[in-house]
């Protein structure tokens, strides 16, 4: 969902059985469609399906909005079955929390850059390519846990920090799509919201 400059980090020791790379792509993604569509409509129009409308949030409220956010995260990864897809086309609620995490460290950066670089330009992140050779699926979920509430801590405190003038700050995806610090704090709080959503239905129909 999510197209922001990437940031590399330390892998946990991968299980024989899934030494190989390709053989890992090949059975993490079988059924797994990538997810190619522009999201920025969500900054016009309220999702319909997770109900968020950023039309409506209070940029100056996002530090406080991710903490939450990372606050359900924990919630869900002491969960039964987090490791288990609710089917093969669908992401366990661990892999979801793994793209959050770095969704929040993403962001993370590119705020940064938003408020110290001239109208900046994001390099391309691919959130499936990542998936994969991160190996989402076989990471551990406490430390998954530990990882996104610091991720959300460190994103959620520069939000807090932008000045009142900073707000109209601006920045540029690759694809074209320019964001001010404000409508970039609208766009990226979608993202962990719709993914608590994407969770708990599958959650809620499995039961």
């Amino acid at each position: 969902m999510m197209a922001l400059a990437r940031v590399r980090r330390k892998r946990r020791d991968i299980p024989p059985s899934h030494h190989d790379l390709a053989d890992y792509a090949a059975a993490m993604t079988d059924q797994i469609v990538p997810d190619s569509k522009d999201w920025t409509w969500v900054l016009e129009a309220p999702c319909p399906d997770c109900r968020f409308e950023a039309a409506r949030h209070d940029p100056t409220q996002t530090g406080a909005a991710v903490r939450s956010n990372a606050t359900e995260w924990q919630s869900i990864l002491v969960g039964h079955g987090v490791t288990e897809r609710p089917d093969p086309a669908t992401w366990s609620p661990l892999e979801y929390a793994c793209h959050v995490r770095d969704v929040f460290r993403l962001a993370d950066h590119r705020l940064e850059r938003m408020l110290t670089e001239d109208d900046p330009l994001f390099a391309n992140w691919d959130q499936d390519v990542t998936a994969i050779e991160e190996r989402y699926g076989e990471q551990d979920p406490a430390v998954v846990s530990a990882e996104l509430v610091d991720a959300a801590a460190a994103v959620a405190a520069r939000f807090d920090a932008v000045a009142d003038d900073q707000w109209t700050r601006p920045g540029r995806r690759s694809d074209g799509a320019a964001f001010t610090v404000a409508s970039f704090a609208r766009y990226i709080l979608h993202d962990p919201v719709h993914h608590v959503w994407d969770v708990r239905r599958a959650d809620a129909s499995s039961s």
